[in-house]
């Protein structure tokens, strides 16, 4: 990747950042001159994405690496409290982590609340929590991520907002619902403090951390490249670019937004559902 932005100076704290769009997102923050946290519950793959961030680094600048859970309120402010240690300061927030729960599946509404609790109950949370220490420190810039592959297709960009449900995707549905709304009224709520807050909304490959084989994955998203105006399926490092200039001064006219990153899906109205009959 070439680098477009400079984020030398800036610290970035991405949870979910140990696999996929996370990933992907650190590296590119790292190879931009960012100090970047990167976190997850597995340590073994905290510390390969963290490897992949010093290598990329431009100044050699070690990722700080955090074992954390976001669905546990005492990690989430763990890891904000490690980061000022270390740091000194968080300038850019980006909740990444998310699951998804199907209404078929026997043990549904456990799996519901563990979709609320880790798609927004933490991201709440952890907005509040950071906004919170931007009172001793500086908080420049707040974005909020969440996956739209898995929950919902955007329609329209009117003041509506055009959401249209899909089958077997009510968990991230209802949240990615609640996430938008959340962003605007933080957008709204913040904007005084100089803090921007955004919605990423993505299509990507990778579809089997939400639970499907690696086999339903590459059939979902041939089928669903097909129908793309740019004709391929996104990659992490698609979406990390869009994530990267949400958190760039590019972008410092930009709050309150939801930045559909999905090759055009939105143009042609190319629904998840007529794909998802091939694995649901």
């Amino acid at each position: 990747m070439s680098v477009i932005y400079d984020f030398t100076g800036k610290v970035v704290l991405i949870t979910g950042s140990s696999s996929g769009i996370g990933a992907a997102t650190a590296v590119q923050f790292a190879q931009s001159g960012a100090s970047v946290v990167v976190t997850g519950r597995r340590a073994d793959k905290v510390a390969e994405v963290g490897e992949q961030c010093l290598k990329v680094s431009p100044k050699g600048i070690k990722a700080l690496e955090v074992t954390a859970d976001v669905t546990k309120r005492e990690d989430m402010r763990r890891l904000v409290d490690q980061t000022i240690k270390h740091f000194g300061k968080l300038d850019i927030l980006v909740n990444n982590a998310g699951l998804n729960a199907r209404p078929t599946d026997e043990d549904f509404y456990e799996k519901y609340e563990t979709v609320m609790t880790i798609n927004l109950n933490s991201v709440v949370y952890l907005t509040h929590v950071c906004v919170d220490c931007g009172s001793s420190h500086v908080l420049t810039l707040l974005v909020v991520l969440v996956f739209e592959f898995s929950g919902l297709s955007r329609q329209s960009h009117g003041a509506s907002g055009g959401f249209t449900p899909v089958a077997a995707r009510v968990g991230s549905s209802l949240t990615t619902c609640a996430v938008d709304m959340f962003t605007k009224c933080m957008a709204a709520e913040l904007g005084p403090k100089r803090i921007r807050v955004n919605l990423g909304a993505d299509t990507h490959r990778f579809f089997t951390t939400m639970g499907a084989t690696q086999g339903d994955s590459d059939k979902l998203f041939e089928a669903y490249a097909k129908k793309l105006p740019v004709g391929r399926y996104g990659l992490s490092e698609d979406i990390a670019g869009s994530i990267l200039y949400l958190a760039s001064d590019h972008a410092a006219f930009v709050t309150g937004t939801n930045l559909v990153c999905n090759g055009g899906a939105v143009a042609v109205n190319a629904l998840y559902s007529e794909i998802l009959k091939i694995v649901v």
